[in-house]
Parts: C-alpha cells; sequence; structure tokens
C-alpha cells in the first residue's frame, strides 16, 4: 500500500495543532499509519516539523497568490488574504510555538518570503492613507501572524465558530491599524 505523504502530513498537522506535544507514535495513529512507515518518511520529529513547515510555507504563499494581495484597496486584499489564509491557521499555529526548530537558510527564506509579501501589503496600505503610519508594517505583520494563530487555538478549543474566525481576525486587525482623520 503506498502512503501519500501529503495526505500523511495534513492528518500530522491537525494532530500536533490539537496537541503539540503529541509522540510519534501518536502522530503515526492520527496519520492511520504505523510508527514505521512514519519514521521511512520522517526520520524523526525534526525532520516531520520541517516537512510540515514547508507545507506552511507553501500553503501561506499559495494564500497570498488567492488573495491577489496588490489588487483593490490594501484593507480589501487584507481581508482577502485572511480569508484565504485560515485553512492554513491551525497549521501556522503550531509552527509559530515550534518556531525555535527552525534552523537553515532554507526555512529562514521562506518565513521572510512570506514576511516580505505581507509587510509590503501593509506598507501599500499605509502609503495610501488606510493603515497607521505609527505601527510599522513589521509589526502589522506579526500581528496578523498572532491573530490567525490565536484565531486558530479559539476554533479549536470550541471558544468561537470556525464560520466567524475571518471575519473576527479581519475586523480586529483592520480596526486597529485603521488610519483614523482627527476631527
Amino acid at each position: 500500500m503506498s502512503v501519500d505523504r501529503d495526505q500523511v502530513l495534513r492528518r500530522a498537522a491537525a494532530q500536533l495543532t490539537r496537541k503539540g506535544s503529541s509522540t510519534m507514535d501518536e502522530v503515526a495513529r492520527a496519520a492511520r499509519i504505523s510508527r514505521a512507515t512514519l519514521h521511512r518518511h520522517f526520520a524523526g520529529r525534526d525532520a516531520l516539523i520541517r516537512a510540515l513547515e514547508e507545507l506552511g510555507i507553501q500553503e501561506c504563499e499559495a494564500a497570498m497568490d488567492a488573495a491577489r494581495l496588490g489588487e483593490d484597496s490594501a484593507q480589501d486584499a487584507l481581508r482577502r488574504l485572511i480569508k484565504e489564509i485560515e485553512p492554513a491557521a491551525g497549521l501556522l499555529a503550531f509552527l509559530v510555538t515550534e518556531n525555535q526548530l527552525f534552523e537553515g537558510d532554507a526555512q529562514h527564506e521562506g518565513w521572510a518570503r512570506l514576511d516580505v509579501r505581507i509587510a509590503e501589503l501593509f506598507r501599500r496600505g499605509q502609503e495610501s492613507g488606510e493603515f497607521r503610519i505609527d505601527l510599522s508594517a513589521a509589526w502589522l505583520t506579526e500581528a496578523l501572524y498572532g491573530l490567525v494563530g490565536s484565531g486558530a487555538w479559539a476554533v479549536l478549543d470550541g471558544r468561537v465558530a470556525a464560520k466567524d474566525i475571518s471575519y473576527m481576525i479581519a475586523e480586529l486587525l483592520i480596526g486597529g491599524a485603521q488610519r483614523r482623520v482627527e476631527s
């Protein structure tokens, strides 16, 4: 029987999102494969985490492409990005908490690509007068990651309905980042 590596990664991501301290045995059970099969695909937890990181970066880049970040207002593009990135929110939440494992140029380059694209969106919004200029684009980028991750945990814990999370993240982030005209 052949094993679909992508499906194994998605099931591992779901398990690790629910319980970050899962053992490789628990991950294998969640992936519906034996521990030996899991080990053949991923030599250990570090290799699994690296593969999950690559998947997370790929999913974020695909969400950014689908969100068409350069079109319409920065606020509209940000709302689309949040909606597009939502399916990967749980994986991102896990990866953000495991970021101490991310070492090496390839990992840093992937996250840097994501950071640049998101920060460009916020800078565009600042230049157009949509977003505050007293909050750096880098800080707004980190706030987005944090809200997406927190939203994923809230949905997982049943504190927030999954259908509401994109709206809630967008409203909180845009509301805080929005430039206000002094009267």
